[in-house]
């Protein structure tokens, strides 16, 4: 049965879903999403005999949203799910996340082997921290309008998306009537990162009108300044993870994502998919859903169950 409370984690008050009982499993969200995001995951895995807890991630929905920029590195956000397993009188975890919540995911194996048992991503591979600071890299390369630069100002992003955040939710979430996906994260001059939509078009079958209801009303309520503040610690957390340069993740792990996630399918992200066993020597399974988008396991959460299942079976039972 599900459940959810309040628990405090890492100094800030977070709150959770969570169902089962079992060795533990935490899954983390990404953007602009919430725990609400694995609906279809914490039955499945509850009824297979684990504890599986969702928390609203920092600076999302119910959770505390801190007023520092700083303080939403990845430093922070793996520091609340290292507070989170200790709180739920646990000392050994699986870690699961989607979108940001992947970084999370791969970071805390990374950083606690001796915490996070096996970790599985979905969306965005694991950390291949690069020869420069990701702002200044797309900057050299010529590139001024991606997304991740148009998020950086405090104040740009927050405006545009909250004017209407019904019509930002249904965008973003629900499409945004595009044959290239990965045209959207490129922001034209003047027209904002919504500028893309071409139609209003109808929610795909996996969004029902009451699950963009949820997520709408929990935007209005926290606004989005608490998610976009991870954006802006991007090249801080390069900063940060100097001391773990080509360090690899020897748990236990799994990947997952659509085939027709623009995450994966640009240049970049092509090739780190393609490379994942230099980062991941114990990698389990890569497993790419045909026709699946960027969210993954709300759009086919049959497929991503199954695979979630039989890895978790697997590391449980060693």
């Amino acid at each position: 049965m599900l459940s959810t409370r309040m628990i405090k984690a890492n100094g800030i008050d977070l709150f959770i879903r969570e169902a089962g009982k079992g060795p533990l499993v935490v899954l983390c969200h990404g953007w602009p999403e919430l725990s609400y995001s694995w609906r279809h995951q914490m039955p499945a895995l509850a009824d297979a005999g684990f504890r599986v807890v969702a928390p609203d991630m920092r600076g999302y929905g119910q959770s505390a949203a801190p007023a520092d920029v700083a303080d939403y590195s990845i430093f922070d956000t793996v520091g609340d799910v290292v507070g989170l397993v200790h709180a739920l009188g646990e000392s050994k975890a699986m870690v699961v996340g989607h979108d940001w919540g992947a970084p999370v995911a791969w970071h805390a194996a990374l950083f606690r082997p001796d915490i996070f048992t096996a970790v599985a991503g979905l969306s965005v591979p694991p950390p291949f921290r690069g020869r420069g600071k990701p702002l200044d890299l797309l900057r050299e390369g010529g590139v001024t309008n991606f997304y991740w630069q148009y998020f950086q100002t405090p104040g740009v992003a927050e405006a545009e998306f909250e004017r209407d955040v019904a019509r930002t939710m249904r965008i973003v979430l629900g499409g945004r009537g595009l044959a290239d996906p990965s045209t959207a994260m490129f922001v034209q001059e003047g027209k904002g990162f919504l500028g893309h939509a071409l139609t209003e078009e109808p929610l795909p079958n996996w969004l029902s009108e009451a699950d963009l209801a949820y997520f709408t009303e929990s935007f209005r309520k926290s606004g989005f300044r608490g998610g976009l503040n991870w954006y802006r610690n991007l090249d801080r957390n390069w900063e940060l993870t100097a001391p773990w340069q080509d360090a690899q993740i020897r748990q236990p792990s799994l990947f997952i994502a659509g085939s027709k996630d623009a995450v994966i399918t640009g240049l970049i992200g092509a090739k780190r998919v393609n490379e994942l066993e230099r980062v991941l020597p114990n990698l389990t399974r890569k497993l790419i859903i045909e026709g699946a988008g960027h969210w993954v396991q709300q759009e086919r959460p049959d497929e991503v169950n199954a695979a979630l299942l039989k890895f978790l079976r697997e590391v449980a039972e060693r």
